[in-house]
């Protein structure tokens, strides 16, 4: 199965340049529900994940940070706690399925490295469950193939 067919493409998804400040990156981040972002540079590489948690102790470390000092400061300045490991468009869908089990989404690259959108755990278990429940069906309709025994009191020598 081609990944391909899995993607959210980089036009329908939201996403931020690693030299936006604190501020431009929550104004955009500010109306989305999403824990976890991904983070490009200029040249449309994808270098990154941002995490809520990344922001909060980012806040941390520049302590009485407001908004206005958040202009100053760019989102590369902020440690990540761990970033998501981007694949192919030629990766298999067993290591898709196994790098979706520990991220939300999984950044997919071309092959120069540049960022073309995401695959979304929730579209990989949707594909899932749908092809468990479309083979449910053939299951039932096969009969199981029954052994002939013959009687141990029939007497075969």
């Amino acid at each position: 199965m081609n990944i391909l067919f899995f993607l959210s493409p980089k036009q329908d998804l939201m996403y931020v340049y690693d030299d936006f400040t604190l501020r431009q990156t929550l104004e955009k981040w500010e109306n989305n529900r999403y824990a976890s972002i991904p983070v490009l540079n200029r040249k449309g590489e994808y270098v990154g994940t941002l995490t809520e948690g990344d922001i909060l102790w980012g806040l941390k470390k520049f302590h009485g940070l407001d908004l206005e000092a958040a202009e100053d400061v760019p989102i590369r300045d902020f440690a990540h706690k761990r970033d998501y490991k981007a694949v192919t468009v030629t990766t298999s869908m067993d290591q898709l399925i196994e790098a979706a089990m520990n991220q939300n989404f999984v950044p997919v690259v071309d092959d120069r490295g540049m960022f073309i959108g995401i695959v979304r755990r929730q579209a990989i278990i949707r594909y899932c469950y749908d092809r468990s429940r479309a083979a449910a069906p053939e299951q039932r309709r096969k009969p199981e193939k029954q052994e002939k025994r013959v009687p141990v009191s029939a007497g075969v020598q």
